[in-house]
């Protein structure tokens, strides 16, 4: 049997691209049908506008429609939402009577990083019509298309389910996590005090007026905000940081080793120990550092911080509905335990032990799930190259 014969087009010719329509926050309403808006295609548990309007049906959507966000975050996605109205910044594709719309879908997930270079914007990237449409793609007689899309989905499938496992994985460690966490800050101890009781000094990060966009630099001194705090660790980002001299402005919320800085809005009890290797940073607007007295242990309270019930308590003291929200008078008051610097040390290392083996099981799982998407691209390169058999 003779190899098929592939031709070589480009995207702008293989389908019609419909982008959605720019919907106003005044024509949302709580009834009707969804809007899809990227966070809809990325996110299966965000919310979605609604309205009861109707508008032209190019801008419908309905099961099994190949939709492409081309800004924020590419990607292609099959609609499994039921009826809705598609907003602006995603296409509606359709393809070509010759073009099997799988075997398209799968095509754009292969090409998504490339499209990623071709980008524009800082903050919210976006890939303009031009670009995307002149990127070339081989299309193959329509029953080798569908031949090639029915070896991605076996394969893909077996890949999946390994996903899934990893995924499950993650999730019974960060359940494994709380659960050692609750049995060893949850004992009964005889002396309890209030964190403001252990604590030389409490103070929020400074004021947006304090701290500019411009005033941001690449590889200065670090600030840190609830997103660079995770797992009892600060991850910087290089592009959060800070010249020396505006640092030397922000003098009063350096933090020092024995520190605890820790997240006041968004998702409760992200905190960390400040170690010597961030003494001299900076903290973030979005973070609440915790001056310990000498004799308290900054990675004994930082993980008291992120227990179950301490989580529990901070999001029922917690202000605000969209987002939740920590102040100085709420962390001052969390309970904490009394006790000596040795037992703190004590209590620490044991659940070190514990953790660390957590640590090590979700790098593996980790990398494994890195591993899984460099497969999944082998998967699709191969299939676009004819080499799938």
């Amino acid at each position: 049997m003779s190899n098929p014969i592939y031709e070589k087009r480009i995207l702008g010719s293989v389908a019609t691209y419909i982008n959605g329509r720019a919907f106003k926050p005044s024509e949302w309403e709580e009834e009707g049908l969804p809007i899809i808006r990227i966070q809809n295609l990325t996110d299966e548990k965000a919310s979605a506008n609604r309205t009861t309007a109707v508008y032209e049906d190019k801008y419908k959507v309905h099961d099994g429609d190949l939709l492409f966000a081309w800004s924020a975050s590419l990607g292609a996605h099959i609609w499994h939402g039921g009826d809705a109205w598609l907003n602006q910044h995603i296409f509606k594709v359709l393809p070509n009577n010759d073009v099997d719309k799988k075997y398209l879908f799968y095509y754009l997930e292969k090409v998504t990083a490339e499209l990623y270079t071709k980008t524009h914007g800082s903050g919210m990237v976006h890939i303009t019509k031009g670009p995307f449409m002149s990127t070339p793609i081989n299309i193959p007689p329509l029953a080798e298309q569908q031949r090639i899309v029915s070896r991605i989905e076996e394969l893909s499938s077996n890949l999946d389910e390994a996903v899934q496992t990893l995924q499950t994985t993650k999730q019974q460690l960060a359940v494994y996590r709380q659960t050692v966490r609750k049995k060893a800050y949850g004992k009964n101890y005889t002396e309890i005090a209030e964190m403001g009781d252990i604590c030389a000094d409490i103070r929020i990060g400074p004021f947006g007026t304090m701290l500019h966009k411009e005033d941001y630099v690449a590889g200065g001194i670090p600030v840190i905000n609830p997103q660079h705090i995770k797992n009892l660790q600060i991850h910087p980002s290089d592009k959060n940081s800070i010249t020396p001299e505006k640092a030397l402005e922000l003098n009063n919320y350096r933090i020092m080793a024995n520190d605890i800085i820790m997240g006041r809005r968004g998702e409760m009890g992200r905190a960390a120990a400040v170690t010597e290797k961030e003494d001299g940073w900076i903290c973030g607007t979005g973070s609440i550092l915790f001056r310990l007295k000498p004799e308290y242990d900054a990675e004994f309270y930082a993980q008291l911080l992120s227990s179950p019930d301490t989580v529990h308590y901070l999001e029922e003291k917690a202000t605000g509905t969209t987002m939740k929200n920590l102040n100085e008078g709420i962390v001052r008051h969390i309970p904490v335990p009394m006790v000596s610097r040795s037992e703190q040390r004590d209590i620490t290392n044991e659940l070190n032990v514990c953790l660390s083996v957590c640590d090590s099981i979700e790098k593996t799982v980790d990398d494994s799930l890195v591993q899984a998407e460099a497969l999944r691209q082998s998967i699709l390169k191969k299939a676009f190259e004819g080499r799938l058999v």
